[in-house]
């Protein structure tokens, strides 16, 4: 059985569906980076422990990537409970939700990515769920239309997004442990790297880690997967190990760039300054232009070109900073727009 991987837009089969779970970490020791949420969790869940009670529900947020869900399984095995996962999407009938909820434990996680994406109707008997462990539904229709109300466990919820904003108020308000993922660091990644290398039975010096990681955006789903993709590279050209050497000329085939820019990012900045000269863009015809989504657009892509420095917002719109304009080699403009 295969599942759709939305952030990637591929599909995975079970034997890479395998791999990509021996990757992740199992406990807070094993993940890596994210030290301050770590150290938070860790005295979170001891005290929920120590009281014998359900951890409060935990939101995580952040751009894709950068082990939202691995997160969530970690807090389950922590915890020493079942986990439950499903994404916002994919209830969109009060039966859906029943139907999960009634097979909670009590202290079982429930795990909900892209939790900004449920239906307003099944947020909303979400609340008392989340608030004091019951549901109430309508069953029937017309005269014989009744409630039924509906016991739960205590459990703990743990919402995922990319997109905290749209959370409503009410749903973000019931999260009693709100945690916001950042970005990786050159040093963390290189040890994650060295990690899924020794996992994938991979030979990578540490200056080719480094070098890796350096262009991973930040991002140890991204640095995993170049991962992969150089040691194929490596495996064609009966290389044994991978260095530094290898790990450039591999992206540079992939057209990644020293900064760890893709094709997409650099054919964005390149429409604003040909098209717009440099901005302000609207979102929404940043995403016409390149043929994205712009959903895909602010929570893939602007993220990490807003992190860099490559773009900025203003109250008009999106605009290219001089760094982009260095970056891609072109003249910077002066203030008056002329180059």
């Amino acid at each position: 059985m295969a599942k759709k991987d939305l952030t990637n837009d591929h599909v995975l089969d079970d034997q890479e569906q395998a791999v990509e779970k021996s990757l992740r970490p199992q406990t807070l020791s094993q993940y890596i980076g994210q030290t301050k949420i770590k150290h938070e969790l860790q005295v979170y869940i001891q005290a929920a422990q120590k009281r014998q009670e359900a951890l409060d529900h935990v939101l995580l947020y952040g751009p894709p990537g950068l082990g939202k869900t691995t997160l969530a399984l970690v807090i389950a095995h922590e915890l020493g409970v079942n986990l439950r996962s499903t994404t916002g999407p994919s209830i969109d009938k009060a039966g859906d939700l029943v139907a999960i909820l009634s097979e909670l434990q009590p202290g079982d996680v429930l795990f909900i990515d892209e939790v900004h994406r449920l239906p307003k109707n099944i947020e909303e008997i979400l609340y008392s769920a989340m608030e004091d462990f019951f549901i109430d539904i309508v069953v029937g229709q017309g005269a014989e239309a009744h409630a039924i109300h509906y016991p739960l466990p205590p459990f703990t919820l743990i919402g995922a997004t990319t997109q905290a904003g749209q959370l409503s108020s009410p749903l973000r308000s019931r999260f009693g442990i709100i945690e916001h993922l950042t970005y990786y660091n050159t040093t963390e990644l290189t040890q994650i790297i060295q990690r899924s290398a020794t996992v994938l039975n991979v030979t990578i010096t540490l200056e080719g880690a480094h070098e890796l990681a350096r262009r991973s955006r930040g991002t140890p789903r991204v640095a995993n997967r170049l991962l992969k993709r150089v040691r194929d590279f490596a495996q064609v050209a009966g290389r044994q190990e991978i260095d530094a050497p290898l790990v450039s000329s591999s992206l540079q085939q992939l057209q990644v760039d020293s900064a760890g820019l893709d094709q997409t990012d650099r054919k964005l900045l390149q429409m604003m300054i040909q098209l717009y000269h440099g901005g302000p863009v609207g979102l929404k015809t940043m995403a016409v232009n390149i043929g994205e989504e712009q959903e895909t657009v602010e929570a893939v892509y602007e993220p990490y070109l807003l992190q860099q420095g490559f773009l900025k917002r203003t109250s008009r719109g999106r605009m290219v900073t001089s760094k982009a304009y260095q970056h891609l080699g072109l003249p910077v403009p002066d203030q008056n727009g002329a180059k």
